[in-house]
């Protein structure tokens, strides 16, 4: 309302028009937003699309445009792909591409097959995925026997397990946990996405006789060093003899 100056009195102020010019403001706007997201989702697509391997989400972060919410535009990628023979999936805190759960039968893999594991190399590799950090000793005290070089060797080569560490007690032993190259052949996004008693017994992994109890243990949600561990240093793989003394890696 204002005063019409000509008789004094209140009359109604038009104001439809500054609404029609704000309207149109917040829709150019909003146009605009959804322009610059649009091209940042291109250029992660372009990125993980280049990628041999899974593509860090802070490397991402870094080639998107100042301010670009890599969170937000993350999400709207991996929307866009939910539904076609490819997908956007979540290791970590990387992304790649896959082929779609339900089309993984239609792809043949030409290439080589890592060598199957035994027996004794599946339940390493279970005791380290559910316990880690983990010993050496605490993996044989687990499976109650013991557990030779050789087969951590094999797990060591075939990327699915590393060396996280050294834990602080006496001999300063090695500890042991997974690698996103794991979660990705298994295609989890993260350790808490390991089978649960449930799919365990289902997948007949559990004996009937387990007692009630019983229950997988829960493994860390990263792989941060934990409060006992200290990071392995070149001196460290010097004394392993994974590093020759002037620092360079054996073959």
């Amino acid at each position: 309302m204002t005063m019409d100056p000509g008789h004094g009195t209140m009359v109604a102020y038009d104001e439809s028009d500054h609404v029609e010019d704000d309207m149109m403001g917040t829709d150019a706007l909003d146009a605009l937003r959804e322009r610059a997201l649009h091209e940042a989702e291109r250029i992660a697509e372009a990125l993980i699309f280049a990628s041999s391997g899974p593509v860090a989400e802070n490397l991402i972060a870094g080639k998107l445009p100042d301010g670009a919410p890599v969170g937000i535009v993350m999400e709207r990628l991996a929307r866009s792909y939910a539904h076609r023979g490819v997908n956007l999936v979540r290791i970590e805190d990387s992304w790649a591409f896959r082929t779609a759960a339900d089309l993984g039968f239609l792809i043949r893999r030409e290439e080589t097959e890592i060598k199957k594991l035994s027996r004794a190399g599946l339940e390493v590799l279970s005791t380290i995925a559910y316990h880690q950090p983990v010993t050496r000793a605490e993996i044989e005290d687990v499976r109650g026997v013991a557990t030779s070089k050789g087969t951590l060797d094999v797990l060591l080569e075939t990327g699915w397990v590393r060396m996280r560490g050294r834990r602080r007690s006496p001999g300063r032993p090695v500890t042991y946990g997974t690698t996103p190259a794991f979660l990705d052949h298994f295609g989890l996004e993260e350790l808490r996405d390991l089978p649960g008693m449930e799919e365990l017994k289902g997948a007949g992994l559990l004996s009937g006789r387990v007692p009630s109890n019983f229950h997988p243990p829960m493994p860390p949600a990263n792989d941060d060093l934990a409060e006992d561990e200290d990071p392995i240093t070149q001196m460290d793989l010097e004394e392993l003899g994974l590093l020759t003394p002037m620092g360079e890696a054996e073959d």
